[in-house]
């Protein structure tokens, strides 16, 4: 079943028990792991993969880096830093959830996957620094972050709705076009990795490439972005024209979607400029986040449904 047509509803107070505290943490925690995001972009994109030509350590005899290493040992070292600012933010938002690890599974779980994520990802750093910046593991590396984006995304939303069962928002083949949406975000985000892979940033310059053709993937990659961007305007104009729950999610994302196609015309345009491209990896992960956004907002729990307007309830 799903709620028939109706206004948007008013911002809900938040469910009984979470707390501001959670709140405040869930924000906090899906920030935390989009510019995580683009600070490793930007050590790519200046050439600042190996800045610290090492792991653990910075260097054989220092964890820190040195003055002989200039500019890329300290952009380099000062996102390594950054880590510990995650391990922070994912400590606090464990202990905000503690006291209903049990009664909220859906918090839970989500809260201990990011901090247990953090050291998985510094090991696969560390392998990726060993092999010298091996394209495949660079782009494992980002997409293990741009899954936590999500990871953090539902947990928001988890936050602010509520647990307990859940019923359509939108009718079924507008939730079907929904859906539809996270797998071409995926392919959209897979292509634009393999083809910063295969393009001239590779984080320093004795480090590989891919191999794949640039100029083929950049096309299929543009391609596959106007798909999706063109699905995204299908559920805008769906939502809106039925005054449904989705129009605010979708036109966030068709938002989003309109900056990246822009940037990433832009960068190729300019010859794979790296300030452009950092913009563009970070749009990457906004992207993602947007996209699981709408996701789970097709969804709505029963108990918020009945509370709202029992009668427009429909099977």
């Amino acid at each position: 079943m799903f709620t028939s047509p109706a206004a948007p509803p008013r911002r809900r107070p938040l469910p009984e028990g979470t707390g501001r505290r959670v709140l405040v943490a869930a924000v906090a925690s899906l920030v935390a792991e989009i510019l995580i995001v683009g600070t490793g972009a930007a050590v790519r994109l200046t050439g600042s993969g190996l800045g610290c030509p090492t792991w653990p350590r910075c260097t054989a005899d220092s964890f820190t880096t040195t003055p002989e290493m200039g500019v890329h040992g300290v952009i380099e070292f000062g996102n390594r830093l950054l880590t510990f600012a995650l391990v922070a933010v994912a400590v606090l938002t464990l202990a905000a959830v503690w006291r209903m690890r049990k009664r909220r599974r859906d918090l839970w779980w989500p809260a201990l996957v990011q901090l247990l994520s953090i050291p998985a990802q510094a090991v696969l750093g560390g392998i990726t620094v060993w092999t010298g910046l091996n394209p495949w593991t660079v782009a494992a590396h980002l997409l293990i972050s741009l899954a936590l984006v999500v990871v953090m995304t539902v947990f928001l939303h988890r936050v602010r709705t509520g647990p307990g069962e859940r019923v359509l928002a939108v009718p079924a083949p507008l939730a079907a076009l929904g859906v539809a949406i996270a797998p071409v975000t995926a392919v959209v985000v897979l292509l634009g990795i393999l083809t910063t892979g295969s393009g001239p940033h590779a984080g320093d310059a004795a480090s590989a490439r891919n191999g794949l053709d640039a100029t083929v993937l950049v096309g299929v990659h543009e391609t596959s972005a106007w798909v999706l961007f063109a699905l995204t305007a299908a559920l805008v104009v769906w939502s809106t024209a039925r005054r449904l729950p989705l129009q605010r999610p979708a036109t966030l994302l068709l938002t989003v979607e309109a900056l990246q196609i822009a940037v990433g015309v832009t960068q190729v345009a300019l010859d794979w400029n790296a300030g452009v491209v950092i913009v563009h990896v970070f749009l990457a992960a906004c992207l993602t986040a947007a996209a699981a956004n709408v996701v789970v907002h097709l969804r709505r729990p029963v108990a918020d449904v009945f509370e709202e307007r029992p009668e427009r309830i429909e099977a």
